[in-house]
């Protein structure tokens, strides 16, 4: 995945954003920021760190799952994008990670909610 990144920041950018290379360096150090910065944030709105017990059929959300993953999805699209805004990216990947651990925190129960109970139906 970090070479489908890093060959598509070398394309001529739409933007005149053609001279911004990236080092793979740089990439995978912005990608981690992403997901400490998005864990961070969601701990600060105390989102638990894991979900309830047993976790394979929990649909709680928590710091560790989706938030990063979030954070990456759309980090990941700003990069194919050719969009890195400043910092080689750093500063767009602590700005996404903030978003995504205020999106996990109020916004993902009612984007994606979860499976009705057995019990639970809408006769």
């Amino acid at each position: 995945m970090v070479d489908l990144v890093y060959n598509a920041m070398n394309i001529v950018g739409v933007f005149g954003l053609a001279n911004v290379k990236l080092a793979y360096f740089d990439i995978i150090l912005a990608y981690l920021v992403a997901i400490v910065v998005s864990i961070i944030s969601a701990l600060i709105l105390k989102v638990p760190l894991l979900p309830n017990k047993p976790y394979r059929y929990s649909f709680d959300v928590s710091a560790l799952y989706p938030t990063p993953i979030i954070a990456i999805g759309i980090f990941s699209l700003f990069l194919v994008l050719n969009y890195t805004f400043a910092y080689n990216g750093l500063l767009l990947a602590i700005i996404i990670g903030v978003c995504s651990g205020l999106f996990v925190k109020y916004l993902f129960n009612y984007v994606f909610p979860s499976p009705l109970e057995e019990g639970d139906t809408n006769e």
